[in-house]
C-alpha cells in the first residue's frame, strides 16, 4: 500500500540524521547523502503539488459560492418584482431556485473550510520537512568538515560539491501545479530565479522573526 503524505512526512521527520551519517561512513558518501536529501526534496515537491490541488479546489469552490450568492440576491429582486406584478407563479419558481441554492451553499462553505484546514496541514508538513532538511544539511556539513580535517591540506572533500549541488537544486512546483490542476488564469506566474531568491529570503526573515518572538516570550515568562 502506498504511503499517505502524512505517513511519509512522519517517517522522514522521525528518521535519525545519525543513521545517514553512519551509512555514509560505510558506503559511498556522495550516493548516500544525495539519496537522503533527495528524498526530503521529493517529499517537499509532492506536498507542494498536493497543496496546489487543494488551493485550486478552494478557488473553484469559492468562485462557485460567490456565484450562487449572486444568483440568490438576483432572485430576491426578481421575486419582489413578480409579487408586485401579481405573478405568484413566477415568484414560486424563483423561490424554488433559491431553496436549491440555499441547499448547496453550506456544502460549498464546508468544502472551502476543509480546503483551508488542509492547506494549513500541508504548509505545516512543508515547514517540518524544510526544518529536517536544514538539520540534515548541518549534519552533512559537520561530517564533511571533520573528514576534510584529516585529509591533506588543500584537498577537496569528494562529496562536498555533489551534495551542495543536489541540495540547492530543489525548487518549488506549487504555482505550476496550481495552474495545471485547475486551469486557472490570471494567477501570478511562476517566479523567476531572482524572485524565487527574494521569496526565499523573505521566508528566512519570517522564520527569524518567529524565533525572536518565541525567545522574547520565553524570556518574559522566565522574568515573572
Amino acid at each position: 500500500m502506498a504511503e499517505t503524505i502524512a505517513t511519509r512526512v512522519g517517517r522522514i521527520i522521525a528518521g535519525s540524521v545519525h543513521a545517514v551519517i553512519d551509512a555514509v561512513e560505510n558506503a559511498a558518501p556522495d550516493m548516500v547523502m544525495e539519496q537522503a536529501i533527495r528524498e526530503v526534496d521529493e517529499a517537499i515537491d509532492d506536498v507542494r503539488a498536493e497543496l496546489g490541488k487543494t488551493a485550486a479546489n478552494k478557488h473553484l469552490a469559492t468562485t462557485r459560492l460567490m456565484e450562487e450568492n449572486r444568483k440568490h440576491e438576483e432572485l430576491s429582486t426578481q421575486i419582489e418584482l413578480a409579487v408586485t406584478q401579481s405573478r405568484d407563479d413566477l415568484a414560486s419558481v424563483a423561490i424554488a431556485r433559491q431553496l436549491d441554492i440555499e441547499a448547496q451553499i453550506p456544502v460549498l462553505e464546508s468544502t472551502i473550510a476543509d480546503c483551508q484546514n488542509r492547506e494549513r496541514e500541508l504548509e505545516g508538513y512543508i515547514a517540518a520537512l524544510q526544518a529536517k532538511k536544514r538539520e540534515m544539511q548541518e549534519a552533512v556539513r559537520q561530517f564533511l568538515a571533520s573528514r576534510a580535517a584529516v585529509q591533506a591540506p588543500g584537498a577537496q572533500p569528494a562529496a562536498a560539491s555533489s551534495v551542495t549541488g543536489k541540495v540547492e537544486r530543489a525548487e518549488s512546483a506549487f504555482d505550476r501545479m496550481l495552474q495545471k490542476q485547475a486551469g486557472l488564469t490570471g494567477l501570478a506566474p511562476v517566479p523567476d530565479r531572482a524572485s524565487a531568491a527574494k521569496l526565499a529570503e523573505l521566508n528566512d526573515l519570517a522564520r527569524s522573526n518567529r524565533i525572536q518572538e518565541r525567545l522574547a516570550a520565553v524570556k518574559a515568562k522566565s522574568a515573572k
